[in-house]
């Protein structure tokens, strides 16, 4: 063998190495590198809310904590699934907007986010989702449901598998593993990645009325994404496409006005 095949073949090996290390880093890492699990916990003394108690809601023998309160006579309670970064109780402006307008809602932190003990999985967050929309439920409000981000995934699921009156989705994903093949083309993530929320899978068996929001300068999620979602919705009812805006400009976009309104019509369609 001469010198420069010598020298070839160790390149070769070391690119080799180091492409199986690198997957294997992000097997391992995986849930760090997907999950933003850190932030403060705001109390609902800090906010402007009126009437919304502390809830704790067992799940699969854990417990997720959040805040919930009752929807004045004619409203519907939204079931919020929130996104990746930090706790659910930093959006407070929200839950203080739809109270102030009538709306009842419950919003809550998985297991693993600031709030709720316990570890981040995909089928943890999926039994977190489905034991908070059980408790809504029970309630005997009608319901509809708002996800956000990484809460397309959960909010998605369960309206594949429970009856409300409306989805929301918010700067969704087509799936979770599709967002990281697109970040990391080089990597076989189809393969390793554990929690790959197919929103693309659930979203065909979703029969409420559908509203997808994304803004086309994201650069967490692409605009793309939401577009391919609503195509998938059998029940299509808006696609709000605002241009210029990024992952978490929506709500300073005006999506309250969207949603207030497709949430009306739903409620008006459901007979409540």
């Amino acid at each position: 063998m001469t010198l420069l095949r010598r020298v070839l073949l160790g390149i070769v090996l070391l690119a080799v190495i180091g492409y199986l290390g690198a997957v294997a880093y992000m097997y391992t890492m995986q849930r760090a590198l997907q999950y933003d699990n850190g932030g403060v916990v705001t109390s609902l003394a800090e906010t402007t809310l009126v009437g919304a108690e502390a809830v704790a809601i067992p799940s699969d023998g854990s417990v997720v904590n959040g805040w919930y309160k009752a929807p004045q006579p004619g409203k519907p309670l939204i079931v919020y699934y929130k996104g990746n970064s930090g706790s659910f109780s930093k959006e407070h402006e929200r839950y203080e907007k739809w109270t102030q307008d009538g709306y009842g809602f419950l919003a809550f932190d998985y297991r693993g986010f600031p709030a709720s003990p316990g570890s981040i999985t995909q089928q943890n967050i999926l039994d977190d989702a489905t034991a908070a929309f059980d408790f809504a439920k029970a309630k005997g409000f009608p319901i509809v449901i708002w996800g956000r981000s990484l809460g397309s995934g959960p909010a998605t699921y369960i309206a594949s598998i429970r009856d409300a009156d409306a989805l929301l989705l918010e700067t969704p994903f087509l799936s979770a593993v599709g967002v990281a093949a697109e970040r990391y083309p080089y990597l076989p993530v189809y393969w390793v990645m554990r929690d790959q929320f197919p929103n693309n899978e659930w979203i065909r068996h979703v029969n409420e009325p559908v509203l997808i929001a994304h803004g086309t300068a994201d650069k967490t999620i692409d605009v793309s994404n939401g577009k391919r979602l609503y195509d998938l919705a059998p029940n299509k009812d808006e696609l709000w496409i605002v241009p210029d805006k990024g992952h978490s400009d929506l709500w300073a976009a005006g999506i309250w006005d969207h949603a207030a309104t497709f949430f009306a019509k739903a409620e008006a369609a459901a007979g409540h």
